[in-house]
């Protein structure tokens, strides 16, 4: 794929995955051996991701992801993203707040074969808490 296609893989990926939560969206641009860097998945990495995007259905509503900056070479892009999101359940172990949260976060995936083949991600975890607490 070329590196236009591969930024529009993942421009779908954090629309469609990330901010709209489809887990049905997970089979058409993940790949069956895909591995995930950040949250620990050592099996089937594909379906432990459509139930993230499940639970955090059930915990986040008005949920936005802007792509700030995009920067691909070969077969890796790398997405600086801001999310913001408004906690209507339970989330990160915090009951329902109703607080809205804005953070940043870094996202770099690897695309093989029209499919994203790995992700790494990093974010203000302590700036999410933070926010979603109140204090």
């Amino acid at each position: 794929m070329s590196v236009e296609e591969n930024e529009a893989l993942v421009r779908r990926f954090v629309r469609e995955v990330l901010q709209d939560l489809n887990a049905d969206a997970v089979d058409d641009l993940i790949a069956p051996d895909f591995v995930s860097h950040t949250w620990g998945i050592d099996k089937d990495a594909r379906a432990a991701l459509k139930k993230v995007t499940e639970r955090m259905s059930s915990a986040l509503s008005d949920i936005e992801f802007r792509i700030d900056d995009l920067i691909a070479s070969e077969d890796r892009v790398a997405a600086r993203v801001t999310s913001s999101a408004t906690q209507t359940g339970e989330f990160q172990g915090m009951p329902a707040s109703g607080n809205r949260y804005t953070i940043g976060e870094i996202h770099i995936f690897r695309v093989a074969d029209g499919l994203i083949a790995e992700h790494w991600h990093q974010y203000d975890l302590p700036g999410l808490m933070k926010q979603l607490s109140g204090k």
